[in-house]
């Protein structure tokens, strides 16, 4: 029985330790640019044209400038990729803590 546990204690040890080095391994592929962030959010392209000339009024010509200027000052893929970013990041961050629970489960099954 007290050779079970040892074993038991090793295996989620490694298991723990392998989670924890996958998890850094793909950030560190990511961070040198070898892998893409996985896309959670998507930015979807406008298929209806914008209509130019009279048939908008003063206000719907405001709007359409506005529009224009803050896409040129932050444009809607930047926003998608911090987005992703961040959803990433927490997902690689619960992934450390499980292989770091586990890992602790296995350190104390080897000590009993």
């Amino acid at each position: 029985m007290m050779k079970i546990t040892k074993i038991s204690g090793w295996v989620l040890l490694l298991l723990g330790l392998a989670i924890i080095i996958g998890a850094l391994y793909s950030s560190y592929n990511i961070f040198i640019g070898e892998a893409e962030v996985p896309e959670i959010f998507k930015t979807s392209k406008e298929s209806a044209l914008s209509q130019k000339g009279d048939s908008q009024g003063p206000q719907a010509q405001a709007e359409e400038l506005i529009k224009e200027q803050l896409e040129k000052l932050i444009p809607a893929e930047t926003i998608t990729q911090i987005l992703n970013l961040i959803v990433y990041s927490i997902f690689i961050g619960i992934l450390i803590f499980a292989g770091t629970q586990i890992s602790s489960i296995g350190i104390k099954l080897m000590k009993v």
